[in-house]
């Protein structure tokens, strides 16, 4: 009998292996405010590397704008905050070259508590075509502006 000793592979919940666009070669990313240590190009990559935190309390937008327009058929975003607790809220809105304003896929609600749920993970399955933008604003704790944005992944299929 042969024996070897291996690492643990360290997925994420979602497959990497799935198709996701590769977003830096395809879209341009616009933000309202960044730490500097969590720039926003950390949510666009399969590990994630500590993701993103905003610089400035209040509502934060990152924006997508695609250099050609898209097809996006699925939205993969992943929320964090282990430290407090806060109500956030999210909406996601897309533009396409039939309509440049501004048209809402989802608006969602979170309560983040250090005692229990600390992770939040949407999964959108969409039929999106000729997408042009597509914006994400986070509320992080709902009008309050005491706490600051965070997102940890941010992929699009």
């Amino acid at each position: 009998m042969r024996k070897r000793i291996v690492e643990p592979k360290s997925e994420p919940e979602t497959s990497i292996h799935w198709p996701w666009l590769n977003l830096e070669e395809i879209a341009d990313v616009e933000v309202t405010s960044e730490d500097s240590a969590h720039p926003v190009e950390n949510v666009f990559l399969p590990n994630g590397a500590g993701g993103w935190k905003a610089s400035t309390t209040g509502p934060q937008i990152i924006r997508l704008r695609f250099v050609a327009p898209e097809t996006v058929t699925r939205i993969h975003l992943q929320f964090s905050e282990k430290a407090s607790e806060r109500m956030q809220e999210f909406v996601l809105h897309y533009a396409d070259e039939s309509n440049p304003g501004l048209r809402e896929i989802v608006r969602q609600q979170w309560t983040f508590s250090p005692q229990g749920s600390t992770i939040e993970v949407e999964d959108y399955q969409v039929n999106l075509q000729n997408v042009t933008m597509l914006q994400l604003t986070i509320d992080p704790d709902r009008g309050r502006n005491t706490s600051l944005a965070t997102l940890d992944r941010f992929w699009l299929a």
